[in-house]
């Protein structure tokens, strides 16, 4: 697995644009979302549907063609420097296939940001356009409204990534050990979706893969690992680092379920590393080499995330 392009670091005064791709934002997270990047002299816009609702499917943040318009015209503003997703939910899969890819590529590389059901356009970018992205908290996020840590580790990504080089989960090893290789991931459920659709990559051969997800209970986590694993899209990956598993039940119901799937492998698991739907998440960029130490619980990237 190669590593992909890095876009720029942001500077005070750059432009960002705040989208919906996926479900329905509120007004009033989205307006707290806003005031924090203001407090960090970021110039935030928000596209012009990213507060529609969906007129029959009230788990969309409008039509998929609109939500799609107003992130191929964010991502092809000149003046725009990062596109922030305001949150995530379920859409981005509705959605992607309507970009028009050539123009994205023209606009030249530049941050996304975003996590959950936004890891369908993660694995689109890194496969259509080779662009390192951050899986982190989103403008209209709890997480990032109201938890320091969560917003000072993605300012630091951004505006100074050198500092962020290496990522302390202070986690655990679910199988002890080191590896290296190039990050990719996200929501696990949506890694599975993904399988067979034309922005799915053939699989995690040479990368250090990120998992996390939320709302699914034991037996379904143990489906969908079992269906990578069967689907082959698991041979050769290096390592695994595994996230925050919110409203999935106990974790010490799902922990043997990890290690019954995962554990024979035969490579690195560090658990509890403190990215995802969990307090406090850690923004993780994919794209971008790195060594995993599941016994000390971190993430070395080889360079910054963003140049």
């Amino acid at each position: 697995m190669r590593e992909l392009l890095r876009p720029a670091r942001l500077a005070p005064g750059a432009r960002v644009a705040v989208v919906a791709p996926s479900g329905p934002v509120p007004e009033e997270r989205l307006e707290a979302g806003l005031d924090v990047l203001r407090g960090w002299d970021l110039d935030p816009v928000t596209a012009p549907h990213v507060l529609s609702r969906h007129d029959r499917f009230d788990y969309l943040a409008g039509t998929d063609a609109d939500r799609a318009a107003d992130f191929q015209a964010a991502w092809c503003d000149p003046a725009v420097d990062a596109v922030l997703c305001a949150r995530g939910g379920y859409g981005a899969q509705r959605m992607v296939d309507l970009l028009d890819w050539d123009a994205l590529r023209a606009a030249g590389p530049k941050v996304l940001v975003g996590f959950s059901d936004v890891t369908a356009l993660h694995e689109a970018f890194a496969t259509r356009l080779g662009l390192v992205t951050l899986h982190g908290p989103m403008a209209a996020g709890v997480d990032f409204i109201k938890n320091a840590r969560a917003q000072e580790h993605l300012r630091a990504t951004l505006f100074a990534p050198e500092t962020v080089r290496t990522i302390a989960s202070g986690g655990t090893a679910l199988v002890p050990g080191r590896a290296r290789g190039v990050t990719l991931g996200g929501c696990v459920s949506l890694l599975a979706a993904d399988l067979g659709t034309p922005h799915a990559r053939p699989g995690a051969r040479g990368g250090l893969l990120m998992i996390e997800d939320v709302g699914e209970e034991a037996y379904r986590l143990d489906r969908i690992l079992t269906q990578l694993l069967r689907a082959g899209w698991l041979d050769g990956v290096e390592g695994i680092a595994l996230g925050s598993w919110h409203d999935c039940g106990p974790y010490e119901k799902l922990r043997p379920v990890l290690a019954d799937r995962l554990g024979g492998l035969g490579i690195p698991v560090a658990e509890e590393f403190g990215f995802g739907h969990g307090e406090g998440a850690l923004t993780i960029p994919f794209g971008v080499a790195a060594e995993l130490d599941a016994d000390a619980g971190t993430l070395t990237l080889s360079e910054p995330a963003l140049r």
